[in-house]
């Protein structure tokens, strides 16, 4: 990575200028960073942004309902919102859209990600008002929390008093589990390593029901155990890389339950899956990726509840000169126990 100076754009009467106070870190962006998944590189990562309104034309103040000053949560996917196709209102895709942080700086003006002090909004853009009385590193989980009820919850079905496994005990685990409990699920189990032991206690305190170290104990023993042997309703597996863990999802989920896969395996191959394992279980297995409005809307809504200590998911925050440093510590590399990590241009 290299820092570069930008201009900031002016903008029309439909457009807005956000000053960045604080752009969770994703797993995804340091895959990107790896290069492990294509995007057009120049780039500025970070699709997770939050900040104030420093400028912002008449026509997007009435459409939003925010001024200058005003604190946003913004959605990772934009649409330009003045093709035929974003004027029309329906689900046609955009053909000039994209996504904050994937959108390489070829594409005026720039500002297009969060690991910057400055983000352009275009038009259809669509943005969360939050409060401005809570710490930036809180209000900024508005994106994990939402994939939370969007993974964990809408994509599974889960029904309130079902069971649900996650796989996977980072902060997106850790969230579907909080997003699950906010369901009404009955059980909540969720998995991690040894290492992760930390996040395994934080998850037990946000209220999942069993944590297991898959290090320790095998997870669909422990699950199916849990269970009187029926298996949970529903599995989400947030894993990244670890293929195996769609065969434990297979495994733990009961006849004509759902396991969602979430966590990208960086191009791996599955071994020792049997498609026959899917077909007698008659499993629905879904692939999601981003998160809808509705589960926005419910994670802005619950961090606003100040229900669960969402702060202490909270781990590292980085000024966007260590930007490198912070996606070592998110994965592992740096050698730090970290859960929630963001770039803070005032850090």
């Amino acid at each position: 990575m290299e820092l570069r100076r930008l201009e900031i754009p002016e903008i029309g009467d439909d457009e807005a200028i956000v000053r960045i106070e604080a752009t969770g870190i994703c797993g995804t962006d340091y895959e990107w960073f790896r290069g492990d998944l294509d995007i057009p590189y120049p780039i500025i990562l970070g699709h997770e942004p939050l900040g104030r309104i420093a400028s912002i034309g008449p026509a997007a103040t009435e459409r939003w309902g925010v001024s200058v000053g005003d604190r946003v949560a913004v959605r990772s996917g934009y649409r330009c919102g003045r093709c035929a196709a974003c004027t029309a209102g329906g689900t046609d895709p955009c053909p000039t859209g994209g996504g904050f942080g994937q959108t390489g700086l070829d594409k005026s003006p720039g500002l297009w990600g969060g690991y910057s002090e400055y983000l352009y909004l275009p038009a259809g853009s669509v943005v969360f008002p939050m409060d401005g009385d809570l710490d930036p590193a809180v209000a900024v989980m508005f994106n994990p929390l939402g994939a939370g009820f969007a993974w964990g919850v809408d994509a599974t079905g889960l029904q309130p008093g079902q069971t649900l496994a996650v796989l996977g005990s980072g902060q997106r685990g850790i969230c579907c589990a909080i997003a699950a409990k906010e369901s009404g699920a009955g059980m909540v189990a969720i998995t991690g390593l040894g290492r992760d032991e930390h996040k395994l206690a934080l998850a037990r305190d946000m209220g999942a029901d069993i944590a297991i170290n898959v290090d320790g104990e095998d997870p669909v023993e422990r699950v199916l155990a849990a269970t009187g042997g029926a298996g949970v309703d529903c599995v989400v597996d947030t894993t990244p890389y670890a293929v195996q863990a769609v065969n434990q999802a297979i495994q733990m989920v009961k006849p004509g339950g759902t396991v969602v896969l979430a966590g990208l395996k960086g191009r791996r191959a599955f071994e020792g899956l049997s498609p026959d394992d899917i077909i007698w279980k008659k499993v629905t297995l879904r692939g999601v990726l981003g998160v809808e409005y509705s589960a926005f809307r419910r994670a802005v809504d619950t961090i606003h509840s100040r229900k669960y200590p969402m702060e202490r998911l909270h781990t590292h925050s980085f000024p966007i000169e260590q930007a490198e440093r912070a996606l070592a510590t998110l994965s592992g590399e740096a050698g730090l126990p970290s859960i929630h990590v963001a770039i803070v241009p005032d850090a």
